[in-house]
C-alpha cells in the first residue's frame, strides 16, 4: 500500500509538473506574440517545494527581466482633412433696360438705374473643413452676397444684400455645423447651420456634392435655381439626417431635416420662426441609367403665424420635382414646383383672407461646344397666384420673404463658358426678366408690362476644392 501511495504520488507530481511546464511555455509564447508590457511570474517547483516569485522575476529573484512595452503602430491609412476653400464670382455688367416700376425685390438688379455699368462681386465664399476624427467633422462657411444696388440708406428695399452702411461688402456666417458620419451605415447626422435639401448637400460619408438641382444646373455664378431665386430656404439652422439606401453604390438617397425657418437671421425672440414654429424638409433622390438620369423629389412644410380675429393660421408648403439627363454632348434639366401659402393674401374687394398657390417651372440646357468652351441657356416661368382674380387687388399677409402676388415673371439667360483651366471661368451672358401684372388694365394699381435686361461678362473661380 505504501509503495502504491508512493508511486501514485510520484505519478501525480509528474503530471502536475508537466502541466505547469506546458502552461509556462504557453504563457511565454503568448506574451512574446502579443508584445505584452509585462511577463507573468513563472513557477519553480520541485518534488518537495514550489516557490512563486513576484511578476518581475523568473526562477531567480535576483535576476530582473524588464520587458519594454512596444508602442502600437499608428493608423497611417486615415489622413484628417484640414481644408481652406472658397470661391468668388461677379461681373462687368451693363444694364441696358430697367423695369420702370422697380419690381422684383428678390433680383440682383432691383433699384439699379438704367445704363449703369460697373464691376461687381455677387458672391464671395470662404470655407474651412476640419475632421476632428474619422467620425466627426466640423464645417464652416463665411459668405458675402452683395447686391448691385448699394443704396442701403435710400428708399429701395434690398433683399438678402450684404452691403454695409458705407456700401462695402461684409462677411457673415452661412454654415457652421457638426457632421457625425455613419450614425448607421450610409447615414450622416448633421446639426447646426447647414444647406437645406432644397438647395444642396454632401453625399453621406464624402465631400462630394449630391447632384440636386443646384449642383446639376452648375451655373450658380449666372443665377440661382428657381426655388432659391424665389426665396425658398437654401440654408437654415437645425438638424438633419442625410443618407443613402444603398451605401455601396449610392444610387438612392434621402434627407430629412427640421429647422428654424429663419436661415441665419437673428430674429426677435418673440418671432414665430425662432422658437414657436419649425419648418420640416424632406427629400428623396435617385440615379438611373448608369447615373445619367437623376430624379429628385422635395417637400417642405412650415407654420408661420397663429390665427387672429381676421386671419386664420398661416402656413406654407412646397412640393418640387427635378429631373436631369446627362449625355456626353449636353445635359437637360427640368424643375417644377407648386407652393401653397395658406391665408397668404386678403382680397381687398371681399375683405376675406385667401390661400395663394404659387407655380414655378425652370428648363435649362448646357453642353460642350469645343475644347474649353461650353454653353448654357435657361428659361423660368413664375406665377405667384394661380387663382388671382384680375378684377381684384390683394394685400399680403404672409411673412414669406419677398412674396408678391401681383405680377408674373419670365426669366431668360444664355451665354458661353470659357474654361481655360480647372476652376476658372469667363462667361459672357445676357440676363433678362419680364414682368406681367396679374391685374386687368382697368383695375386700380395696374402696372404695364416691363422688363429688366442686363449684359454681363461674368468671372468665376474656385480654390481649395
Amino acid at each position: 500500500m505504501k509503495k502504491m501511495s508512493t508511486k501514485f504520488f510520484s505519478a501525480s507530481m509528474a503530471i502536475v509538473l508537466a502541466i505547469m511546464s506546458f502552461a509556462v511555455k504557453a504563457q511565454t509564447s503568448s506574451l512574446t506574440n502579443t508584445n505584452a508590457t509585462t511577463i507573468a511570474a513563472t513557477t519553480a517547483a520541485t518534488t518537495s517545494k514550489a516557490t512563486v516569485y513576484p511578476e518581475t522575476t523568473t526562477t531567480d529573484p535576483k535576476t530582473e527581466i524588464k520587458t519594454a512595452a512596444k508602442a502600437a503602430d499608428p493608423d497611417t491609412a486615415w489622413k484628417p482633412q484640414r481644408r481652406v476653400w472658397g470661391y468668388g464670382f461677379g461681373d462687368f455688367y451693363y444694364e441696358g433696360h430697367a423695369d420702370a416700376f422697380n419690381r422684383g425685390p428678390e433680383t440682383m438688379y432691383n433699384g439699379v438705374p438704367q445704363y449703369r455699368n460697373a464691376f461687381q462681386f455677387r458672391r464671395l465664399y470662404l470655407g474651412y473643413d476640419y475632421e476632428i476624427t474619422k467620425k466627426f467633422k466640423a464645417e464652416m462657411l463665411l459668405s458675402s452676397e452683395p447686391n448691385a444696388n448699394t443704396g442701403v440708406n435710400g428708399t429701395t428695399s434690398i433683399q438678402n444684400g450684404d452691403n454695409l452702411v458705407d456700401g462695402k461688402m461684409a462677411f457673415w456666417i452661412k454654415n457652421f455645423n457638426l457632421r457625425v458620419r455613419d450614425v448607421w451605415t450610409g447615414t450622416d447626422f448633421v446639426i447646426g447651420e447647414m444647406s437645406t435639401p432644397g438647395f444642396a448637400l454632401n453625399e453621406p460619408g464624402t465631400n462630394a456634392p449630391v447632384s440636386l438641382s443646384e449642383a446639376a444646373w452648375g451655373y450658380r455664378s449666372i443665377e440661382k435655381t428657381i426655388t432659391d431665386f424665389h426665396k425658398n430656404n437654401s440654408y437654415d439652422v437645425g438638424a438633419a439626417l442625410q443618407g443613402t439606401f444603398d451605401p455601396a453604390t449610392k444610387n438612392y438617397g434621402y434627407v430629412v431635416m427640421v429647422g428654424n425657418n429663419s436661415q441665419s437671421s437673428l430674429l426677435s425672440a418673440t418671432n414665430a420662426n425662432t422658437g414657436f414654429y419649425k419648418i420640416f424638409y424632406g427629400d428623396l433622390w435617385a440615379k438611373f441609367l448608369n447615373q445619367k438620369l437623376y430624379v429628385d423629389i422635395y417637400a417642405d412644410y412650415a407654420k408661420t403665424a397663429a390665427a387672429t380675429a381676421t386671419i386664420p393660421g398661416q402656413e406654407h408648403n412646397m412640393l418640387k420635382v427635378f429631373a436631369s439627363y446627362n449625355t456626353k454632348p449636353l445635359t437637360i434639366g427640368v424643375e417644377a414646383y407648386t407652393q401653397n401659402v395658406a391665408s397668404g393674401v386678403t382680397n381687398t374687394t371681399t375683405k376675406l383672407p385667401e390661400d395663394a398657390t404659387v407655380n414655378g417651372l425652370s428648363v435649362w440646357v448646357k453642353g460642350t461646344l469645343a475644347k474649353n468652351w461650353n454653353y448654357f441657356a435657361r428659361y423660368d416661368s413664375y406665377n405667384p397666384s394661380t387663382s388671382y382674380n384680375t378684377a381684384d387687388s390683394y394685400t399680403v399677409n404672409t411673412n414669406y420673404s419677398s412674396y408678391n402676388p401681383s405680377y408674373k415673371e419670365q426669366f431668360y439667360t444664355a451665354g458661353l463658358d470659357y474654361n481655360p483651366t480647372k476652376n476658372v471661368h469667363f462667361m459672357p451672358n445676357i440676363w433678362a426678366i419680364y414682368y406681367q401684372d396679374n391685374r386687368s388694365a382697368s383695375t386700380a394699381g395696374y402696372l404695364t408690362n416691363n422688363h429688366t435686361l442686363v449684359y454681363r461678362l461674368t468671372f468665376y473661380f474656385t480654390f481649395g476644392k
